[in-house]
């Protein structure tokens, strides 16, 4: 395997680690309208990622930073033609850090409620957007011969794009639907097990059907491997939930992350953006990739700062291991 292979592989990996700790932290942004039911129960929510949504953050800055080095033509291409999506969950994941450190610094009810709303619309939009965006660089877009993209934003917006932005909310949802019921206690424990329920039947139809899809196009054997995971997966959660084994639900559903994203990017192998236009001028790991010497030692700074971060996100995590619930919020006055 050659080294641009081994980091096409690294970055799928990066993107995964992204989706899977991201997307549990963007639902339980969205379920801050869905499920809460007043300011404490709000606050509840927002401290069961309060420890974690920033190192959680990581992933897309080394992702997004391994792509620009390991292969530049593929991130001058992705970052100039989404450019204004990409911008759009750039200011969103800014304003959401803001409304998280800042929501509490003042005791005006109106000062709260709109960085409460920050929270709710900075992680809906980016959760929907980057399955827009990952649908269109799956199809294809309009890449000429000079590895530029061509296209306008209104090619972006194609129903198959539209359809996985549905999935990624619809999945990170339900993904930070486990995730309450398996870090809260009481109420909102239960509630938050009898909404995944309901959320779990219709993310599984969008799934079953954007991946069925993808598969249509532009799958083979590993693809639908990898899909079926997916799926039974995804059922397999469901089961868990409504038996009250909330660690194997939240696990379950990470792994429906971890196999959906898996199917996406060996559909995409061994291109990186495929043309819409002309197939000979797509990027591909070859003509979109660095040169050895770059990527040899890129290989050997991942493969001594890597082990370093994973034990340091790992132990944050074992820290704020407990359950929390409204008895354990501060009385704000």
């Amino acid at each position: 395997m050659e080294l641009h292979d081994v980091w096409f592989v690294l970055i799928a990996v990066l993107w995964t680690g992204y989706f899977f700790l991201e997307g549990f932290d963007f639902g339980v942004g969205v379920l801050t309208k869905l499920l809460a039911r007043d300011r404490a129960e709000k606050r509840v929510l927002i401290n069961t990622i309060g420890p974690v949504w920033d190192g959680n953050e990581v992933w897309l800055l080394t992702a997004g930073g391994a792509t620009f080095a390991a292969f530049p033509e593929w991130y001058a291409t992705l970052f100039s033609g989404f450019y204004l999506p990409l911008l759009l969950i750039l200011v969103c994941l800014i304003v959401r850090g803001v409304a998280f450190e800042y929501r509490a610094k003042r005791p005006e009810e109106r000062w709260q409620r709109n960085w409460e709303e920050a929270v709710f619309w900075t992680s809906l939009i980016p959760a929907f957007l980057w399955g827009v965006a990952f649908g269109n660089i799956v199809r294809g877009v309009k890449i000429d011969q000079e590895m530029e993209y061509v296209g306008t934003l209104g090619d972006l917006l194609n129903p198959y794009a539209i359809l996985g932005g549905l999935v990624t909310l619809a999945l990170f949802t339900f993904h930070g639907t486990v995730f309450t019921a398996l870090k809260t206690v009481g109420d909102i424990r239960e509630r938050a097990r009898r909404l995944a329920r309901n959320l779990g039947v219709v993310t599984a139809v969008l799934a079953l059907g954007f991946l069925g899809w993808t598969q249509a196009e532009k799958g083979d054997g590993t693809s639908l491997v990898a899909a079926t995971v997916a799926v039974l997966a995804l059922v397999a959660a469901l089961g868990a939930n409504r038996a009250g084994r909330e660690g194997w639900a939240f696990a379950l559903s990470g792994v429906t992350i971890v196999a959906a994203v898996a199917m996406l990017f060996l559909t995409l192998f061994p291109n990186v953006m495929p043309s819409s236009l002309d197939e000979a001028w797509s990027l591909t790991v070859t003509n979109a990739s660095s040169s050895p010497y770059t990527l040899k030692i890129m290989t050997w700074c991942a493969g001594i700062a890597t082990p370093m971060v994973l034990l340091y996100q790992g132990w944050t995590y074992w820290v704020f291991r407990k359950r929390i619930g409204t008895q354990h919020i501060a009385d704000p006055h």
